[in-house]
């Protein structure tokens, strides 16, 4: 028997995935908090995957708002397997750094997904990322020298985003969070930094979705036709909310996310310590 999730409450989840996949302020935590106030009974593992495969609506967002851009990569780097002068174009190098900055994550990923799956849900531990990540971010974006742009990614750059991104294995701390903050401390400029968190964002992210859609339908877990809803609703609220951010800190410091997820931290504290909701 499916979790009892209801259309409207399948709805409100694929509007906050695709509000907070690509703003560095957690889906993970926002869905898991929604989940302890609306659906306490659905099961952990089942909820777990319910949320990864609503993450591929997100996904085909991205894959939509940048599809030029990807196809130029992928075209670019399988033509530079075999000619050399292809080798020395953006588009080539990119497909080698999206591909190195997703081994970490991968491979983190399979090694501890037990734990991901239960433990690491705990509210105690996603409000905590909350904050630390914000203070981080705060850092990066008082030290970032924000001079450099996509033509200037390096090696290095993609490796340093790649190990930030498999910190948001942590529910809390966001991937897009993460990888935001890497690239400010690696210099990069917001912009530069947000849209190779986005691109970066595909590999991991639809191999997670795959990964966990055999779970969709268990016992304990919400049905494929209440994950569809809420997937369809991520990838429309996710298309806007990728042009929305892309504007935004194209003039604007990441100072509001950091604000924002401060105050959502200390508040789940308060919640948690005053009984208002359960840590797990």
């Amino acid at each position: 028997m499916s979790a009892d999730i209801s259309v409207l409450q399948a709805g409100l989840y694929g509007v906050v995935q695709g509000l907070t996949e690509f703003l560095p302020i957690s889906s993970t935590a926002h869905l898991r908090i929604l989940q302890a106030w609306m659906n306490p009974d659905v099961s952990q593992p089942g909820f777990t995957a319910f949320t990864a495969v609503i993450q591929l609506g997100t996904m085909a967002a991205v894959v939509l708002f940048f599809w030029r851009e990807l196809l130029h990569v992928a075209v670019a780097w399988l033509r530079g397997l075999v000619d050399s002068q292809v080798r020395g174009t953006l588009e080539y190098r990119m497909g080698w750094y999206l591909i190195l900055a997703t081994i970490p994550v991968g491979v983190l990923g399979l090694v501890f997904k037990d734990q991901i799956t239960t433990g690491a849900r705990n509210l105690w531990l996603i409000a905590s990322a909350l904050i630390v990540l914000a203070l981080v971010l705060g850092v990066a974006e008082q030290r970032g020298s924000k001079t450099r742009s996509e033509e200037d990614i390096t090696t290095r750059d993609a490796l340093v985003v790649g190990a930030a991104q498999s910190l948001a294995l942590i529910p809390g701390v966001s991937r897009s969070g993460s990888t935001i903050t890497a690239g400010l401390f690696r210099g990069l400029d917001r912009v530069t930094a947000a849209r190779f968190s986005f691109l970066l964002s595909v590999p991991a992210v639809v191999a997670s979705g795959l990964f966990e859609a055999k779970d969709i339908g268990e016992p304990g877990a919400p049905g494929m036709g209440i994950t569809l809803v809420a997937t369809v609703i991520s990838f429309a609220v996710g298309l806007a909310s990728i042009a929305w951010l892309l504007r935004y800190v194209s003039r604007h410091s990441t100072f509001v996310f950091i604000g924002y997820r401060v105050a959502l931290g200390v508040l789940l504290l308060a919640l948690l310590a005053g009984g208002a909701l359960s840590a797990t």
